[in-house]
């Protein structure tokens, strides 16, 4: 009896014990989870159910499995995202990494919105720059610092200099493509007459119709788009005072008295993408592959829609001006900077994490068929064309064969610019530089979009330019450009 009852005290004892270790256990997991660091990301645009969905499960089960990490993104909307940006970073507010242009990198920078990068890459970004490859990074370097991940690798050249025109439209006035700027006003004046539903060009793409007119190719280099480097004179322009930009405004001038443009494509210039994919307008300004990015978007609104990217004066050069349009950045005071760094390293890890981030879940969210990529939600994730990388890009099976093999040559011919890298420093002309960005959106914008008589309006604007010092302005750009060139 005595063995008897030692045995039952025994079993209870380790039962016990058991049970006293599976709550510990737990204990100890609650605790581990409660430890998962957190990084804050800000993001333009809006949160859809199942974005809002995904953050919250599949997405945050990864996050916390694959890097012990809580991954918050606070979304703006696009039209106040800059200026919550600024905004916020300014009172210091916990932002761990945040979205923006690399065009803008030198004013991040001068802003203190950017720390340098070296240390944390060296540390945590080793994956990433298996297909980010030293040269992409090189296009966000100051002083050779790196101040940003420029993320989007992809073909690049004649960028923002490509017009997505709605080829289903084009074909129903009886036109085949778009090859000049008076092919664009033929088509926007056919298809008012034919289809008086809808709103005409989406953007006046001023950037394109540049290329078209100019002598020389020109590439921004400054703020508000104030001044050009041209590509043969390797020399900094006033870009409101050259001739391209004169002939642009008359054409947009042409276009706007014939009742072409509606009024938003000044006052809320920002928005030509989200009025594209209304499915109401006919163009908006394009990039390579962007007929990919806005399809799917265009489609629910517009079924038989069909987009195809045009490149206006064909048989001129193009150049390679940028590493790419996206720059990702970890403010100065980034409360989690390691973990920023370590979410942008997962991402390019693998094409399995790749995929997940922009398409989310496979065989719920997407679909491979064939080496295609189905979409089986209509829902954003994380946006495709911000971390677009050519090692892992897949298309859509409405894609055609000829547009896929066009992307990948695209930049066979390619030259590169001689500003490629070049950041200019608004240090010494900050004061200048904030009196032309007001002058070029209130007055310039919209002589630019044709709102304005341009014989009355322009030698105005311009003298206000004048006043204002652009070329002090100018003067400092070339000088800074100067010293660039020279170190090549």
């Amino acid at each position: 009896m005595k063995a008897r009852k030692m045995l039952i005290f025994l079993v209870v004892l380790i039962a016990s014990v058991s049970v006293m270790a599976g709550c510990s256990g737990k204990k100890k997991e609650e605790g581990t989870a409660k430890k998962l660091e957190t990084v804050r990301i800000l993001y333009p645009g809006e949160r859809s159910d199942r974005m809002n969905d995904f953050l919250e499960h599949e997405f945050a089960e990864k996050m916390a499995a694959d890097l012990g990490l809580k991954v918050e993104v606070v979304f703006v909307p696009w039209a106040q995202y800059w200026e919550q940006k600024d905004i916020m970073l300014a009172a210091n507010e916990p932002i761990d990494l945040y979205w923006d242009g690399l065009p803008d990198l030198s004013t991040i920078v001068n802003k203190k919105q950017a720390r340098v990068l070296d240390d944390l890459i060296e540390k945590y970004g080793q994956d990433m720059l298996k297909v980010l490859p030293a040269e992409q990074l090189q296009g966000a370097t100051i002083d050779g610092k790196i101040y940003g991940i420029p993320s989007s690798y992809a073909p690049s050249s004649a960028m923002y200099q490509l017009v997505a025109v709605r080829q289903d439209l084009l074909e129903a006035v009886g036109m085949t493509d778009i090859k000049t700027a008076e092919d664009l006003q033929e088509f926007a004046t056919k298809a008012k007459a034919k289809f008086p539903e809808l709103k005409g060009p989406a953007d006046i793409v001023f950037k394109p119709l540049t290329r078209y007119f100019a002598d020389e190719q020109y590439n921004w280099i400054a703020v508000e788009d104030l001044v050009v480097f041209g590509e043969e004179s390797k020399k900094a322009y006033s870009y409101y005072e050259t001739d391209a930009f004169q002939k642009v405004a008359k054409f947009n001038r042409e276009m706007n008295k014939a009742g072409l443009y509606s009024e938003d494509l000044t006052i809320k210039y920002n928005e030509r993408d989200s009025r594209m994919q209304t499915g109401l307008y006919l163009w908006v300004e394009g990039s390579v592959g962007k007929e990919m990015e806005i399809i799917n978007a265009i489609k629910a609104n517009a079924p038989d829609a069909r987009v195809k990217t045009y490149l206006l004066a064909q048989d001129k050069p193009r150049y390679i001006t940028a590493a790419g349009g996206e720059v990702l950045g970890i403010p100065v005071n980034a409360p989690n900077p390691e973990g920023a760094m370590k979410f942008i390293n997962w991402i390019y890890k693998s094409k399995e994490n790749y995929l997940f981030a922009l398409y989310g879940v496979e065989g719920k969210d997407y679909k491979i068929e064939d080496g295609r990529i189905h979409k089986l939600t209509p829902s954003e994730f994380f946006y495709e064309w911000m971390f677009r990388n050519q090692n892992y890009q897949m298309f859509g099976p409405e894609v055609s064969q000829e547009s896929i093999d066009q992307y990948k040559s695209w930049d066979d011919q390619a030259i590169r610019s001689a500003s490629l890298g070049f950041r200019f420093n608004n240090e010494k002309v900050k004061n200048i530089e904030t009196a032309l960005k007001e002058i070029a959106g209130k007055d310039l914008a919209a002589i630019r979009s044709g709102f304005i008589d341009f014989e009355t309006g322009y030698p105005k604007a311009i003298q206000k330019l004048k006043k204002a010092g652009i070329d002090e302005y100018v003067a400092e750009v070339q000088r800074q450009l100067d010293e660039f060139l020279a170190k090549k």
